[in-house]
């Protein structure tokens, strides 16, 4: 028994949305075709392919090794059906969905704006907090278009390129300032540790490292807050430079540092579905992000 496209198209979408009822509003449908069509497609592969849990219909691994190599043919397919036009970004007004974290919220989202009001395009924008461990389920099943984090996703399912390099530093209070780089500048002063779910392993690291958890007096899961509480504070707080640059701007009393130990991590990379699988406008999104957020030094030749 072979199955048919409007059997692989349901599968692909209830995969991505993982909800019988939010399939069928996507597709037009009802909620029986769906439910039919889910048990022509277990008979087809012999497997039970989605377990409902809760609210949620959850795939089996089965149906995760089926979604990449369906959903790709399937992109293939539409893109030929539609033709071949140019996407005209003026005027676009669609939807899409951004990962960041709360610091890449902070630094990355003006410029991205900017960039999207130079090519006279206004599409509905809409961020999504992701945790590092989440990026690439949310890629793969379009919760998200594009995602920004440090986190090293090495995996043949999404495409990447790095845009950014992250060098850490020290940021204090003017009021309360640091003294010259050297391994005892943090002697008697104590830290912000911030929630490494982003994807900043870094600083935890560094603090364990190098003997200064025991100097942690607060710990925050976002940086949002952390520039107000430095300047009303001799607290201290390691973080990316080009966030403590954007913070400096809000707070031009605090005092950045560098650290006396080599400071680098991954750089900050831009992934999405690999080329194949991407719209028009997803392709041109990418583009016009890398172009936004990009330094010199990874900006294609």
């Amino acid at each position: 028994m072979l199955a048919d496209l409007n059997q692989l198209r349901t599968f692909v979408v209830l995969y991505e949305l993982r909800s019988v009822t939010a399939t069928a509003e996507r597709l037009h449908v009802t909620q029986p075709t769906v439910s039919y069509t889910l048990r022509r497609l277990r008979e087809r592969f012999g497997d039970d392919l989605f377990r409902r849990e809760g609210h949620d219909m959850v795939p089996t691994a089965k149906a995760t090794q089926l979604f990449g190599p369906l959903h790709e043919a399937l992109a293939r397919i539409d893109e030929t059906v539609s033709g071949t036009d140019e996407f005209e970004p003026s005027g676009f007004s669609g939807e899409l969905a951004l990962g960041l974290t709360s610091i890449g919220e902070q630094t990355f989202l003006p410029p991205i704006m900017a960039a999207l009001a130079r090519e006279a395009s206004s599409p509905h924008l809409q961020v999504q907090r992701l945790d590092s461990d989440q990026v690439e389920d949310g890629l793969i099943r379009g919760v998200i278009d594009l995602a920004m984090t440090v986190s090293d996703l090495a995996t043949p399912r999404l495409w990447r390129a790095e845009v950014r390099a992250v060098e850490y530093v020290a940021l204090s209070s003017g009021v309360h300032p640091l003294p010259p780089t050297s391994e005892d500048m943090f002697t008697g002063r104590h830290f912000v540790r911030v929630s490494a779910r982003g994807g900043h392993v870094f600083p935890l690291q560094a603090l364990a490292e190098h003997d200064l958890m025991s100097q942690v007096s607060l710990t925050v899961e976002e940086y949002a807050t952390v520039p107000a509480v430095l300047e009303a504070t001799d607290l201290v707080v390691l973080l990316p430079r080009h966030v403590a640059e954007v913070f400096r701007g809000w707070f031009p009393a605090l005092r950045i540092a560098d650290l006396p130990w080599p400071a680098r991590s991954a750089p900050v990379s831009l992934y999405t579905r690999r080329e194949a699988g991407l719209t028009a406008a997803q392709r041109w999104f990418r583009s016009v992000v890398f172009d936004a957020v990009a330094t010199d030094e990874y900006r294609r030749g």
